[in-house]
């Protein structure tokens, strides 16, 4: 019996370090990053503009997005910007809507479902800004995780 006291403390203070190790993963802040650009658009835009350009910057602590949108050169305003699920050179729906109208500079924040979590650090998921011109999206970018 001595000699399992010690055996059990042990395993607990192991199960401790690891659910302890294992929160701080799945808090800590991962800073995100998109180039957005009118040649990555997904079906090619319906009024060409190759002016047209933007980044998208956020950090995701847990599921707490913070994040911020500039651009310029659009052929107008922007109706809508939206996280998109896709590949690069693929199309997806919309998963999290960011802004609608929007304005470049504009800062928000946005939840994130957990089933995102690991498609966004995969870099499933990309930006998509929409204008009246372009309403299936002007200027588009990979999120990617830095």
């Amino acid at each position: 019996m001595r000699k399992l006291v010690p055996l059990l403390v042990a395993g607990a203070v192991a199960a401790l370090a690891l659910a302890a190790i294992s929160a701080a993963r799945s808090t800590a802040t991962i800073r995100l990053e998109a180039k957005l650009t009118a040649a990555a658009e997904i079906p090619k835009q319906v009024v060409k503009d190759t002016r047209a350009h933007g980044q998208f910057t956020g950090t995701l602590t847990g599921t707490k997005l913070k994040w911020k949108l500039t651009y310029s050169g659009l052929t107008g305003k922007a109706t809508a910007a939206h996280i998109h699920l896709g590949a690069s050179g693929k199309s997806g729906a919309v998963v999290v809507p960011l802004c609608g109208p929007c304005k470049s500079g504009m800062t928000g924040t946005a939840t994130i479902p957990k089933s995102l979590l690991n498609k966004i650090k995969s870099h499933l998921t990309y930006v998509n800004v929409h204008t009246a011109k372009n309403p299936a999206g002007e200027i588009r970018g990979q999120l990617a995780a830095m």
